[in-house]
């Protein structure tokens, strides 16, 4: 039978957590940049934009949690970013707007950033 510390247990836990926000972050990049490559708005658009704005609505919450583990500064600029992500997404369902590239740009940034 293994044992295994507390610590290593929480730290697999936290290394598996980032793999699985890596892997939403790729299909949302996936799925936007799908959109991008469409002509005006199409079904693969609402696609992205739906599942995107799910993304980083959860991500807000996350980070607004009090036992979010993040550096408070941190937490309030990835807090930022995801609500700019979030009115991007609406001037494009709103047809004022086709800056996929933007958010897939700033999107694989964090993502990438996530070690």
């Amino acid at each position: 039978m293994y044992q295994f510390s507390y610590a290593e247990v929480m730290q697999d836990s936290v290394t598996d957590a980032k793999e699985r926000e890596r892997q939403v972050l790729d299909r949302s990049i996936e799925l936007l940049s799908l959109a991008r490559d469409k002509e005006k708005y199409s079904r693969e658009s609402v696609e992205a934009l739906f599942y995107t704005r799910r993304v980083w609505v959860s991500f807000i919450e996350d980070l607004k949690h009090p036992d979010n583990q993040l550096q408070i500064e941190l937490r309030a600029n990835l807090i930022s970013i995801a609500i700019w992500i979030l009115k991007e997404c609406d001037k494009i369902r709103r047809r004022q707007s086709s800056n996929y590239q933007g958010i897939i740009d700033v999107t694989t940034i964090i993502r990438d950033g996530l070690k």
